[in-house]
């Protein structure tokens, strides 16, 4: 079942940070292939930002990249109110 453009990442970060910073967790990270910018864009809209890029990092299994080493966008997202 392809969810994509429903919004469903817009329901689930929001829960994704409460429930992490209710843990006490104040840093979250994700790695994101360059050209998924729909992504790039949802975790940007949440509070992350790029803090790198990761060289040959995931190698894809499936679709028009198997086989290939791919980079990888480090993003991170601090906390507001834990570990203040």
């Amino acid at each position: 079942m392809l969810v994509r453009g429903m919004g469903v990442g817009n329901m689930l970060m929001p829960a994704l940070i409460h429930v992490t910073e209710a843990q006490g967790i104040w840093t979250l990270q994700a790695g994101i292939f360059p050209e998924n910018h729909a992504s790039l864009n949802l975790h940007k809209k949440y509070g992350f930002c790029e803090v790198g890029l990761r060289s040959r990092l995931g190698k894809m299994v499936y679709g028009a990249y198997a086989g290939q080493w791919r980079d990888v966008v480090l993003m991170e997202r601090r906390s507001t109110v834990v570990g203040i």
